[in-house]
């Protein structure tokens, strides 16, 4: 029963989880770059800041819908692998391992994402949104480059922890 109890706990939190992730790391993009919301992102998302009483709680909602699905496709990997492990406390303690691990990568690239575009962008690549008339379009572009960043992360950090988890189940075993 514990082993079910643990499972479905994961499969709520983590996805809780990417959205608190998703909610801290567009307050940082929004200090960066408000034009990236207020001539981007709530358009994207149909959004009024005044439902939302200001700025501010309106780009944590956002940042929260971006990434909570993130959160559910990462726990549909790393929930079940925790199964592997025989022994519930340890099946947990490897699945907060995995998680850490993934939101810790995500995090890591995000800033390495906003490095990247914040000191070597400095044109618009193919493909990207750039409204007209910004006030500052580097700190766009930037932000821009640290979201692309923080998704690819998420992805790189899940290969990376579902690693970790087989390598110690093995070393376990």
């Amino acid at each position: 029963m514990a082993r079910i109890i643990t499972v479905l706990v994961g499969l709520v939190a983590l996805p809780l989880l990417a959205g608190l992730y998703g909610a801290l790391h567009d307050q940082l993009s929004f200090t960066i770059a408000p034009e990236y919301f207020t001539r981007f992102k709530y358009d994207q998302f149909g959004f009024e800041p005044q439902w939302f009483g200001g700025h501010r709680p309106t780009v944590a909602v956002i940042g929260f819908l971006a990434t909570w699905w993130v959160g559910a496709l990462i726990a549909l990997f790393l929930v079940p692998l925790g199964l592997v492990f025989k022994d519930t406390e340890r099946m947990r303690k490897e699945i907060v391992r995995a998680t850490m691990i993934t939101l810790g990568t995500a995090a890591v690239c995000a800033l390495l994402g906003l490095a990247y575009g914040w000191y070597l962008l400095d044109t618009v690549p193919n493909g990207w949104y750039l409204p007209p008339g910004l006030e500052d379009p580097h700190a766009f572009l930037a932000v821009g480059s640290m979201h692309n960043f923080s998704y690819a992360g998420g992805a790189l950090g899940l290969c990376l922890a579902v690693t970790v988890m087989v390598w110690r189940r093995k070393q376990a075993a």
